[in-house]
């Protein structure tokens, strides 16, 4: 790797699609952590297709966005094509200024607790994981084994979503089942969204003036996805997700907590089979099964039309939010903010209202004025007296995978 190697592209492989962005990792975003300067980013979708399509965008030269539509066939013409648009803006993989391309890879067991340089035997264990995230894991691979054939001389980083929350204890970390068919067939909290805790929690650190070992944070990861973490001193000690990304908090389709023998009663009552069951609690249920919408924006609206059935998918999701923010004030003992984050904790003011309305016995409070302000900056919206902060917190799991990169590729 030359000297001028600072550039990171992070690519997202999806089963269909792949997004990407490239960094450089020398230059500085802002005065914070988030080192780091985007010089391109796209998205490439339907890939298989013949309605296949490409988004780029040359955020460096501050050009407009190119789209091309037509057949990509596979993953392999994705990142080539990819390839194409990046050499147009003087940005190609050849150059000698890329230092690495990191992989988001979803699941990585207990094995991989940070960021992996990917081998062939590296490769071979995220794989072996892929029976414990079969819809995300496949796809990552193809991602690596496509970058990898592009440009085998470069280093290629795995970043986990799971690794984050491998600094759950065991209690935390364990379901009260039996130990020998638990082990056995690695049925454990493994937790998702890592990436983004671990980005949040910091950076909400940096907001308070303090290091990350000095806080204690609840982070709420509020998405299509939704997760809450417990971040002691810059460690996670709980999540809400487990085995899979069902668990937890009510989400845009996925039902979150439900009692286990839901899945027996549906079977045996309904003469379902695993595989609808499983779509049903993945892909139907959530606000999308409550209400006919998984879109908050959409809910909101329908809410101040008079909509008794959105009102209660609404209120069914903060419930189940504030039962975390008090379950892991409980597991942290002492709290000094809770950070809202991604799509929904970003952008919808009434959610953020609703779950900290009531909780001031915890220290916790909202300023509505602060609430209701829009910003792409970190900030805080809880009044000067509250005895835990409140903070708007926007991720940035790209920026993370290439810091995470580049810091390992340059160690």
């Amino acid at each position: 790797m030359t000297a001028n190697a600072t550039r990171v592209l992070v690519l997202n492989s999806g089963s269909s699609s792949v997004k990407y962005q490239l960094l450089d990792m020398a230059k500085a975003a802002d005065g914070g952590s988030a080192a780091g300067v985007r010089l391109a980013a796209g998205l490439v979708e339907r890939i298989g297709e013949t309605t296949s399509r490409l988004a780029h965008t040359p955020l460096a030269a501050g050009g407009g966005t190119r789209e091309t539509t037509g057949p990509i066939a596979d993953h392999d013409a994705a990142l080539k094509a990819v390839a194409g648009e990046l050499a147009a803006d003087g940005l190609g993989l050849d150059s000698p200024e890329l230092a690495a391309i990191g992989h988001r890879v979803v699941h990585g067991g207990l094995k991989f607790t940070a960021p992996t340089v990917i081998d062939d035997v590296v490769l071979k264990e995220i794989e072996r994981l892929v029976p414990v995230a079969p819809l995300h894991n496949p796809a990552n691979i193809t991602g690596i084994r496509t970058a990898r054939a592009l440009r085998p001389d470069l280093p290629q980083v795995a970043v986990f979503d799971t690794a984050f929350h491998t600094t759950m204890p065991e209690h935390a970390a364990r379901y009260a089942i039996d130990v020998a068919t638990a082990d056995a067939h690695r049925i454990r909290r493994y937790g998702f969204h890592g990436t983004s805790h671990d980005y949040v929690s910091r950076r909400t650190a940096e907001l308070l003036g303090k290091a990350p070992e000095e806080v204690n944070v609840i982070v709420l990861h509020l998405g299509n996805g939704a997760s809450a973490s417990a971040v002691r001193g810059g460690r996670c000690v709980d999540t809400s997700m487990g085995l899979t990304p069902l668990e937890g908090l009510v989400m845009g389709t996925r039902s979150g907590d439900v009692d286990p023998a839901v899945t027996f009663h549906l079977e045996r009552v309904a003469g379902m089979a695993t595989d609808e069951i499983d779509e049903l609690l993945n892909k139907k249920s959530g606000l999308l099964g409550l209400c006919g919408d998984n879109d908050m924006r959409e809910i909101r609206r329908r809410i101040d039309e008079g909509d008794e059935r959105a009102a209660l998918a609404f209120d069914i999701y903060i419930h189940r939010l504030k039962k975390y923010i008090g379950a892991y004030t409980a597991v942290l003992g002492k709290v000094d903010a809770v950070a809202f984050t991604a799509g929904v904790g970003e952008n919808a003011a009434p959610v953020r209202a609703a779950a900290i309305d009531g909780l001031e016995e915890l220290g916790m409070a909202v300023d509505a004025s602060l609430n209701a302000v829009r910003s792409g900056e970190p900030r805080l919206i809880s009044p000067a007296y509250a005895r835990v902060a409140v903070a708007v917190v926007p991720t940035d799991e790209e920026l993370e995978i290439a810091r995470q990169t580049y810091a390992l590729v340059t160690a």
